[in-house]
């Protein structure tokens, strides 16, 4: 593997997705099927370039455990816990109804008992990836919907964990006699209890200990890179010293991070890494797929897919209303699990491996696979409608406008002007969000009852936790020096906000106006206001004429600065 296959392998990868992901979205359709489609287009069995596999696959293991380790981050151990009992019985009964399902199709068509149920089990798995982005897209990634589909792929997880443990075992063909299946999985289970306990420990005193220590020397790139080696290094440990899935923890890694106050910002941090990674996923899956099956297999693909795409959702659906939740949840979380993923492939791998699926299955199973990533945005989509007809509890969120509170108010920064503006705030009963890089403030915020967020306002979306898209206005009251950048970003999220911005010079002025905010305030234009307005107490003006006065300083100095800044502007275009 050299530096150069690297090299091409990441770029040509990468515009690919950007390229057909790009049409699909003008197309109207799910960007996953221009992941999909760039990788059979890159992949070894389409003509032009290709690409390696083995490098892509790399790299989107790298997405996978980045994607969940952001979504541990925001899942809380009570979340957990509270979905566990229906998340256990649920994952085992619909894995089973599922698997069965297809044997006995399988078995109609001639296969044998044991590659009906392999294949069975492999498609019983749904991709964390797929359904993390499905259910992002329509805001249910952490409602209550979210937390059991998530909950639920965490003990499928953990199940075809224990599966792989036994094939070679059951099915080798130089097993040896006293090996003992009971043994196998007790050792299983205890590796999984003692990874636990560890990730416990980790989350409640050394992460958020060493995350502290890093915090304080205020340099991002030290925080993105803890973030990084924490996500990373807890997954890679738990696969080579507990024998799970690195997906899984990862997961553990970000529920013990999650349990620390720089939850926020490791989350953030960790963002623009993990949507470029997460697209190799898919790239990845679609180099899998090799068009002739189509041609080859059709009658086994098709029956997989009838399972994958009906019969699952369907079992997943029945299994959650069996276990007394709603319909209008059952449905939606039903069609999450209508796709296969990354544990298929895994599990499909090692059955071909040791003969118990031939090539038929898994072309079978990667051909399935892909149609059923590229439906399940659309499955989701329609089983999310008809929730909403069944239920006004879960609405359609996407139709429905995000409604404004004007008494919310974004506050970034909390030094002695930001100080006085939240104390101003309060006392007139607004709704505050603190957002601060001094993680002193932010703590003794928090325990006197005030919402405050450790993050970098710089870095994507750490406004939108901050809740940006509902707010009535957003103040910046410590002088940056990307200030104009916030103000644009927040005007995207959010065209009606007031925005009120703070800065040192006058010349910052207007290009923080065209920028997007509705009132600026410069320091030098404020400090000349405040020394006219002694001189003319100093000779008793009314108190009318006084503000008038001011603010004709005001106009002045602000409307100076502005024309300053559009003859440097014209100057610059004619050069």
């Amino acid at each position: 593997m050299d530096e150069l296959s690297v090299l091409i392998t990441f770029a040509v990868g990468l515009a690919a997705a950007l390229f057909f992901g790009y049409i699909a979205v003008r197309l109207k359709l799910s960007p996953i099927i221009g992941y999909l489609l760039a990788g059979i287009i890159v992949g070894p069995f389409t003509p032009g370039v290709v690409v390696n596999r083995t490098i892509a696959e790399q790299f989107a293991e790298i997405g996978v455990i980045l994607l969940l380790f952001g979504i541990g981050l925001r899942f809380h151990l009570r979340e957990l816990i509270a979905v566990w009992r229906l998340a256990v019985p649920g994952a085992l009964i619909q894995s089973t109804l599922s698997t069965s399902a297809l044997a006995v199709l399988l078995h109609f068509m001639g296969w044998d008992w044991a590659s009906g149920f392999i294949l069975g089990m492999a498609i019983s798995v749904a991709s964390t990836v797929v359904m993390a982005m499905v259910l992002t897209e329509w805001h249910d990634l952490h409602a209550k919907i979210g937390h059991i589909a998530i909950g639920w792929t965490v003990v499928e997880d953990i199940l075809t964990v224990a599966l792989l443990l036994l094939l070679p075992i059951i099915f080798s063909p130089d097993r040896s006699m006293d090996q003992n299946i009971g043994a196998v999985l007790g050792l299983a289970g205890i590796k999984i209890v003692g990874l636990l306990a560890i990730v416990v420990v980790l989350g409640k005193w050394i992460i958020p200990w060493a995350l502290e220590r890093i915090a304080k020397t205020r340099s991002r790139e030290l925080f993105t890179l803890a973030v990084l080696v924490l996500a990373v290094g807890i997954a890679v440990g738990s696969a080579k010293l507990f024998g799970v899935s690195m997906a899984l923890g990862a997961f553990l890694a970000g529920l013990a991070v999650g349990r620390s106050e720089f939850a926020a910002r490791a989350g953030i941090d960790a963002l623009p890494m993990r949507d470029a990674f997460a697209v190799l996923f898919f790239v990845s899956v679609g180099m899998l797929f090799d068009p002739l099956s189509l041609i080859q297999v059709p009658f086994v693909i098709a029956t997989v897919l009838l399972v994958v795409v009906i019969i699952k959702p369907l079992a997943a659906a029945l299994t959650v209303r069996m276990l007394g939740q709603p319909l209008a949840a059952a449905i939606p979380i039903g069609a999450a699990f209508s796709q296969v993923g990354e544990f298929s492939f895994i599990l499909g791998t090692v059955a071909l491996q040791l003969k118990i699926i031939n090539d038929a299955g898994w072309n079978a199973l990667v051909a399935a696979s892909i149609i059923s990533i590229a439906l399940n945005p659309y499955v989701y989509r329609w089983a999310r409608r008809l929730s909403s007809k069944t239920n006004k509890a879960l609405p359609v969120v996407k139709s429905q406008p995000q409604t404004v509170n004007p008494s919310h108010c974004i506050l970034i920064g909390y030094g002695p002007i930001g100080q006085i503006v939240h104390n101003l705030l309060t006392e007139r009963g607004n709704e505050i969000t603190v957002i601060d890089l001094n993680l002193k403030s932010v703590r003794q915020l928090n325990a006197q009852g005030y919402k405050a967020i450790y993050g970098d306002v710089l870095r994507p979306g750490t406004l939108e936790d901050a809740g940006i898209a509902t707010a009535g206005s957003l103040i910046i009251s410590t002088d940056i020096e990307d200030a104009s950048e916030i103000i644009k970003n927040a005007r995207l999220l959010n065209p009606d906000l007031q925005i009120m911005v703070r800065c040192a010079h006058l010349r910052d002025a207007a290009a923080l106006r065209q920028a997007g905010a509705t009132v600026v305030a410069a320091g030098e234009a404020e400090v000349g206001v405040a020394l006219s307005e002694v001189v003319t107490a100093a000779d008793q003006m009314a108190c009318v004429m006084a503000a008038e006065h001011r603010e004709t300083v005001r106009r002045i100095l602000y409307d100076k600065a502005f024309q300053q800044n559009e003859t440097v502007s014209k100057k610059t275009r004619k050069k």
